[in-house]
């Protein structure tokens, strides 16, 4: 850690850094350890379970914990982070993803299952506290333009890194590197990370200090959050109307409610409400979860590939190589649009981008050939709908956050991904596991499918699956219209004034 003095200003952060090229690196290579690195299990997840003699279904537990631990406690190690110093738990985040990573690679033997699944919950945790703490130091020690071209290179290490995570995976495993030494590849990258970011002063608002901790609100929420996830997750697989489902629901609504009345008017709250009071954080917030929740289309798009398109897995994912190149290339040109627009025409160009890339995706029924050549188009304009998206709504969702909220409010945009992609992945995939079998007889009516006829219900299914996605867009589009503020000026920022106490007359 860095062992230079600083002057620790009204905010709780160094009044007199400013964030550089070596230490915004750092803060990018720190979350890629996730997005690259962690997810590529999604791609080698098989090849890696017959390597340490894991059963699959155990391997699948394992691939799934990372971006659930991610998801529940991200909002929780954002607020804590406010509290305790953003610094402090980014070098936590960093350390815990050295022995995850080195888990998941080391596993083998007898501990193979239980060194795979603490690896990769902790690989999971470890997101938890890296981006929060990340993107709440850009917003601390990026200004203006600079803070602009920082949430660009931060989201190309996330957008960017699940883009190529499954093609580096994938080719490394095929190397002398194999899949174990991706993992030790992960914790070296967390040690350059480190070194990178050790000038970044110590950020820790001073606005909380005195705050008392939220026990019952963190409790209710993780709670709630865990069993939305696990429904998400694995509905489809344990029957949506199954008993476990259906008390998974119940538990799910009550510790809503119970953290929805705790929460309320409470001053120590580690999710403060009155946040979405700023129409740019709400919709922001709104619109990332609706933009995430369109990922489903992925999943359903390369099953066609390979189900009905006579693809292999490896063949089906290159298909999916002009995504990850057209968020790298075209980030920037979201920033630039931003600056240039304001933040809501260039979100709305991202969603409208994306509608059109679903739609491509959604001809299951053309012949194999002509749908291949659609799907690389449409997956690249997907790529490209994100990077108009990313950095003007990550912006406009930090630029809105009072200093004290920033690493929970940061929380809050990220969780907002992680259920959204996950509820999205799960309407997707139920959606097409429920009609592969018959498909819908009546869309043959209205629509031609050419080619084979064998696979027909199968397409139906994936052209349904599709288009559910694609009404998910159309709201985002319509989200962002109707929320985010048209004016090209800076986000409309929250002044958070404390509740009156209990027992209190308010005048």
């Amino acid at each position: 850690m860095s062992t230079s003095t600083t002057a620790v200003g009204p905010a709780g952060a160094d009044n007199t850094f400013a964030g550089s090229n070596r230490t915004l690196t750092g803060l990018v290579l720190a979350v890629l350890t996730f997005w690259l690195f962690a997810q590529s299990a999604l791609n080698i997840g098989p090849v890696m379970a017959t390597d340490a003699g894991l059963p699959q279904p155990t391997m699948n537990t394992a691939i799934s914990l990372a971006a659930l631990f991610a998801g529940m406690f991200v909002v929780v190690a954002g607020g804590f982070a406010d509290r305790m110093g953003r610094m402090k738990f980014l070098y936590i985040g960093l350390v815990i993803n050295i022995v995850g990573a080195l888990l998941v690679g080391g596993a083998s033997g007898g501990l193979a299952a239980p060194m795979m699944l603490g690896g990769r919950a902790l690989q999971g945790l470890s997101a938890a506290f890296i981006m929060p703490t990340s993107l709440a130091l850009v917003k601390t020690y990026w200004i203006g333009a600079d803070r602009q071209r920082a949430v660009s290179m931060w989201s190309i290490g996330t957008f960017g890194g699940s883009g190529l995570a499954a093609i580096v995976g994938g080719f490394l495993t095929g190397t002398a590197v194999g899949w174990r030494g991706l993992f030790v590849l992960s914790a070296i990258v967390s040690i350059l990370a480190m070194w990178l970011i050790r000038p970044i002063p110590e950020s820790k608002p001073a606005a909380d200090l005195a705050r008392k901790l939220d026990i019952p609100g963190i409790a209710s929420f993780l709670v709630a959050l865990l069993t939305a996830q696990i429904i998400a997750t694995q509905g489809s697989l344990l029957g949506w109307s199954s008993p476990v489902v259906l008390a998974l629901a119940v538990v799910f609504v009550i510790s809503l409610i119970i953290f929805f009345r705790v929460e309320s008017g409470n001053n120590n709250a580690f999710i403060d409400f009155r946040l979405f009071r700023s129409r740019s954080f709400s919709g922001a917030v709104l619109a990332n979860f609706l933009m995430n929740s369109c990922i489903g289309v992925m999943t359903v798009a390369l099953w066609m590939l390979q189900f009905a398109g006579g693809l292999s897995p490896t063949s089906a994912g290159y298909a999916t190589l002009g995504y990850a190149v057209c968020v790298i290339a075209f980030i920037r040109v979201g920033e630039k649009l931003l600056q240039k627009m304001g933040p809501r025409k260039p979100m709305a160009f991202g969603a409208a981008t994306m509608f059109a890339a679903i739609v491509l995706l959604g001809f299951t029924n053309l012949y194999a050939t002509a749908y291949i050549v659609l799907a690389a188009i449409g997956f690249s304009l997907f790529g490209l709908g994100l990077a108009f998206f990313a950095t003007p709504a990550t912006d406009t969702a930090l630029s809105s956050l009072p200093e004290e909220y920033a690493g929970s409010g940061a929380g809050l945009f990220k969780m907002a991904s992680s259920l959204g992609a996950a509820f999205g992945l799960a309407g997707s995939t139920s959606i097409f596991t429920a009609l592969q079998d018959n498909g819908v007889p009546w869309l043959a009516e209205v629509i031609d499918f050419i080619g084979r006829q064998d696979n027909v219900a199968l397409r139906e299914a994936g052209m349904v699956g599709i288009a559910f996605n694609a009404v998910l867009a159309l709201i985002a589009l319509v989200a962002i219209l109707v929320i985010v503020p048209p004016q090209k000026r800076p986000a409309d920022t929250m002044v958070i004034e404390p509740y009156p106490e209990k027992g209190s007359v308010s005048r």
